[in-house]
């Protein structure tokens, strides 16, 4: 390796997928290392904290090994390591929190503490350079949320769900249709074949302000399926899976524009594991169409589900710019960003 780079290891253990990855200088991908739980929640059709844990434990010598290896490195080329404390599940998080501290503490690295959302968010580096000022759509499993980013390593929201995030409702959508958990992926391919015929609320869409609901819709779906099934009566599942993606979509859609319209930025970035549904990709690909001056940088679709490499890119910035943890660092399962203004 070039003495000028910087080999992070990071960690990544926050809800159901073991990751660890080597990163160089904060753009290229050594090694990344996922241990997915998928089917051991299926059965319960979520994630179960105390089995996410239990095979974090199981997992995370393996990962780490393996990373290593992948990346043809030993502990005596990385320069420090990265872990996630936040947000997230804790017994999970306390997972990566004891590994990371343990590989920093015997190796005498620097120990640098990611915010899970900042992860996701820097993801975005593997593909292009992140330009200041920037605003970022994060819309994952447990949080959909505006972030203005004025400067590098600095993040203040300026807008989030106030109930279940987009992520959230297409689970529990997924589970009345009898679909398995993650369902995500499942409803973007559906919805694709079908009409929005159902026409579900768009919450908060027309309110001045930058937050979401998607308690309403997910509702107003269960209720629909329900009630036709009370009378015998059988919908398109394809029309139900357009309609409710459409609203989505919709709501996230003209947020995003809204608040494009109000901060001055140089980049939206698309991140988080629901930024892989292919129906708000095209739709912000319109969009951004009215802003001339706007790049659109979206996480490769590889990275938007939970990884460590994510973190080491956030790791990565955060190690230029001094942030450091000592033995203390505990994990932070309601860990959040800084609010730009007061709800």
């Amino acid at each position: 390796m070039d003495k000028k780079d910087n080999i992070i290891l990071a960690f990544e253990s926050s809800c159901d997928e073991t990751s660890v990855a080597v990163v160089k200088n904060g753009n290229e991908i050594l090694s990344n290392i996922v241990a997915t739980q998928v089917a051991s929640h299926q059965r319960f059709g979520g994630v179960v904290p105390e089995v996410a844990s239990r095979h974090h434990i199981e997992q995370i010598t393996y990962c780490i090994q393996d990373a290593l290896d992948e990346a043809n490195i030993d502990y005596e080329d990385l320069d420090a390591i990265a872990v996630t404390y936040g947000p997230g599940l804790v017994g999970a998080l306390l997972v990566g929190v004891a590994a990371a501290k343990a590989i920093a503490f015997a190796h005498n690295l620097p120990l640098i503490p990611v915010n899970h959302m900042a992860g996701h968010i820097y993801a975005a580096r593997f593909i292009g350079e992140i330009k200041f000022p920037a605003l970022a759509l994060l819309v994952s499993g447990g949080h959909t949320e505006l972030v203005y980013m004025p400067e590098e390593n600095k993040f203040q929201i300026i807008g989030e769900t106030r109930d279940d995030a987009a992520g959230e409702a297409f689970d529990k959508v997924g589970r009345v249709m009898e679909m398995k958990y993650p369902s995500g992926k499942e409803i973007d391919e559906l919805a694709k074949t079908g009409k929005d015929t159902f026409n579900f609320p768009r919450a908060m869409e027309k309110e001045d302000n930058f937050d979401f609901s998607f308690s309403g819709l997910k509702s107003a779906f269960i209720n629909t399926v329900h009630h036709a099934s009370q009378i015998g009566e059988k919908l398109d599942k394809a029309d139900l899976a357009t309609s409710f993606e459409q609203s989505v979509v919709d709501v996230l859609s003209s947020k995003t524009v809204k608040a494009l319209g109000h901060f001055k930025v140089k980049q939206l970035i698309l991140a988080g594991g629901v930024a892989a549904n292919q129906g708000l990709r095209t739709r912000l690909d319109k969009e951004l169409t009215a802003f001339k001056d706007v790049e659109l940088l979206k996480a490769p679709l590889k990275l938007c589900g939970d990884n460590a490499a994510m973190i080491g890119a956030a790791g990565y910035v955060a190690f230029k710019h001094g942030v450091r943890a000592d033995m203390t660092l505990n994990a932070e399962p309601s860990l959040e960003f800084e609010w730009m203004v007061e709800k």
